[in-house]
């Protein structure tokens, strides 16, 4: 049987690994993690439906689709603002990734926490809840009055997480800005405001005590081996701890379409790492998410 990897997930707070056939296994921290990327990375599809010709994509490519499936991806997406006519009411939140990392965002109220989790949001609260567009609007009323983003990219965020400041810092800086974002006329009128309550993902994705990034994996290969002690999962991102004895990151995404066997114990660590930047170089380019 092949195990084909596509993506992470956050169940009930929980993060594990998606497979396809709709199988999971649950990640647990302190446990061994040790695989082999076999042949070659397929599209794995989109919406439920496989690629229809099993495409081959980029070891690098975090999207990990070919342009077809990405394209059917984004076709009802509300990120992409290509899904505007969504009944179910909808929440405006910040979420903070890191100091000075505040981001203003939506999610579908009956997702939860989920969307949060899945970006890797330390702190979080929500602002306010209403229809989709208003909800919408709302986000880019705040993210221009605030001064806040609406992306922040992911090499600051995976950075940040070994050096964070106390729970307290962090829930401060967002209702800092909560408080601002409530002093800020009209949206009010097409959302019910939520009061400030801070939510904090430090424990869910075990940060406590993470040494320093020492880098991130850059692609799977054929026959590549990644292993190390789980230390952390946030976001799609993994940190692990490796023979060597390195703090290392590994985007999940980057595992999407690879088939994935388990690794022995006498296997070395195999695949392309790149050193890590630093979280707060403004000049910081990458993917965002």
């Amino acid at each position: 049987m092949e195990w084909r990897c596509r993506r992470i997930t956050w169940s009930g707070g929980v993060p594990g690994l998606g497979w396809s056939g709709g199988r999971t296994s649950t990640l647990t921290y302190g446990r061994r993690l040790a695989f082999r990327a076999v042949g070659a990375r397929q599209c794995p599809g989109a919406r439920g439906n496989p690629c229809p010709v099993e495409a081959v994509v980029p070891g690098r490519a975090t999207g990990g689709r070919c342009p077809e499936c990405a394209r059917l991806d984004r076709t009802h997406s509300v990120a992409a603002d290509t899904f505007l006519d969504d009944p179910q009411p909808y929440r405006v939140y910040l979420a903070w990734f890191g100091p000075g990392m505040t981001k203003v965002g939506i999610t579908a109220e009956a997702r939860e926490e989920t969307r949060l989790l899945e970006q890797g949001a330390v702190t979080f609260s929500w602002l306010g809840r209403g229809p989709l567009m208003a909800a919408r609007r709302t986000e880019e009323v705040l993210r221009q009055a605030l001064g806040v983003p609406d992306r922040v990219a992911y090499e600051r965020k995976r950075a940040a997480r070994h050096a964070l400041p106390s729970a307290s810092a962090r829930a401060a800086e967002v209702e800092e800005l909560h408080r601002r974002a409530g002093e800020i006329g009209g949206w009010t009128e097409t959302l019910e405001p939520l009061e400030f309550v801070a939510r904090d993902h430090a424990e869910a994705f075990g940060l406590d005590g993470l040494p320093p990034l020492d880098g991130t994996v850059s692609e799977l290969v054929d026959g590549g081996v990644v292993t190390g002690r789980l230390l952390a999962a946030a976001g799609p991102d993994l940190h692990l701890l490796d023979p060597d004895g390195r703090c290392l990151a590994l985007d999940t995404r980057l595992m999407g379409g690879w088939v994935l066997q388990g690794a022995g114990e006498s296997e070395a660590f195999s695949v392309p790492v790149a050193h890590t930047v630093s979280a707060v170089d403004p000049s910081t380019q990458g993917e965002l998410f």
